[in-house]
């Protein structure tokens, strides 16, 4: 017999969040998840995954895949510090200290792992940390688990960071503090102000984290923000995510040597969760060694990215200051957003409605990604459907 009490808290807080358009609805998709995907038993032009590059479903990929099954097996069969440790999980993290221009990498099962992992195995009690407040929220529970005092700082505001460091620095209280900082913000499309952030923290010597699961495949040549802004030799920690631009699943913490052997002494994930399987270590490589043999993709995204930012701002939507190919459709109110995420999917789009908690109150939007497998007819369509819809619903 369950408990009555949790029933209906449960009932009752799950009916609330339908009843404010808070509840979010899990569409399985049936098949691949490219360009277009199928949901329903119907084919949707694809415009909320964030497999930037098409890796995701990319032949080379997978052929490399099935051959660590057959040479490796499923799994890993234990975490990295007793015997998960494969002759592939040392190739990927090769590769990605070359891609990233650092001295060492640390693979981890997700991004969210990466930032749970390396911020608490670095900062604690007695450390403070500054934090943008529109960081992921994988940055926020990774501070809170390093028990660190959390700093806010207005959004990519400056003059704020700079005060708050000069504020922490002269209070005497901290042994360590840390500035922790998405390289892109990925609800809005914008990038950090990394110059600048560097700039403060070499002046207050300051430890320096990005957290570059949007940047990394998509700014610097696909090299990531901080390669972008040539920061390599400056910032700390650079944390990216495998299942985005790379198209697989997975995480990496980039940096100098002495960080990552720590790392794999002290952070949790690495030492008490299962290594990442075979097929997904040597697709990653894969995906790597392709965005640094060429920038065809990269430029690939880039076009479809400037085609549909173009064509939404032309008809009249409010992108916001996306500076990347994360494209906004900010509709405001969370129960309008909702009814016009499904009327672009009833009309053959799908662009998934964020709202609160993932958003602020009162700026739910319709997220769009695209992708450098996406061809100009299936954006077409795509803008076809939003000026429909648009005009239907008196968004624009």
């Amino acid at each position: 017999m369950t408990s009555k009490a949790l029933d209906s808290l449960l009932n009752k807080n799950i009916a609330d969040l339908k009843e404010r358009g808070l509840y979010n609805e899990i569409d399985p998709v049936q098949g691949p998840n490219g360009p277009e995907i199928n949901i329903g038993g119907k084919t949707l032009v694809n415009l909320s995954s964030n497999n930037y590059l098409g890796l995701a479903t990319d032949e080379r990929l997978k052929e490399v895949a099935k051959q660590a099954v057959d040479s490796h097996g499923v799994g890993a069969g234990a975490v990295r510090t007793i015997n998960g440790t494969l002759d592939l999980h040392l190739e990927l993290e090769k590769r990605l200290a070359e891609f990233k221009d650092t001295e060492a990498v640390i693979s981890y099962q997700s991004g969210f792992n990466c930032n749970m992992a390396a911020i608490s195995a670095v900062m604690d009690k007695h450390d403070a940390i500054l934090s943008d407040e529109l960081n992921h929220a994988s940055i926020i529970d990774g501070c809170r688990l390093s028990k660190a005092r959390i700093i806010r700082f207005n959004h990519s505001d400056m003059e704020d960071l700079r005060t708050k460091a000069k504020e922490a620095v002269e209070s005497g209280q901290y042994n360590k503090i840390m500035i922790i900082t998405d390289g892109v913000f990925s609800m809005d499309g914008d990038i950090a102000k990394l110059p600048e952030i560097v700039e403060i923290a070499e002046e207050f010597d300051l430890i320096t984290y990005v957290d570059d699961a949007h940047g990394s495949g998509v700014l610097g040549k696909g090299a990531g923000t901080v390669k972008h802004f040539g920061l390599q030799d400056k910032v700390d920690f650079q944390m990216g995510t495998l299942s985005k631009a790379i198209g697989v699943i997975g995480g990496y913490v980039a940096g100098k040597a002495n960080l990552i052997d720590w790392l794999k002494v002290r952070s949790r994930p690495f030492l008490f969760s299962t290594a990442v399987s075979p097929a997904d270590a040597v697709a990653s490589t894969k995906a790597v060694e392709i965005l640094m043999e060429s920038t065809e993709l990269n430029e690939k995204l880039w076009e479809n990215a400037n085609y549909l930012k173009a064509g939404l701002k032309n008809l009249g939507f409010d992108i916001g200051d996306s500076e990347t190919p994360i494209t906004p459709c900010v509709i405001g109110d969370e129960n309008a957003t909702q009814a016009f995420s499904k009327r672009l999917n009833e009309e053959g789009v799908y662009a998934k409605s964020i709202v609160f908690p993932t958003v602020p109150r009162g700026t739910g939007r319709v997220r769009n990604m695209p992708s450098a497998a996406h061809t100009k007819e299936m954006l077409d369509k795509a803008l076809d459907v939003y000026e429909k819809v648009g005009k239907e619903l008196g968004v624009i």
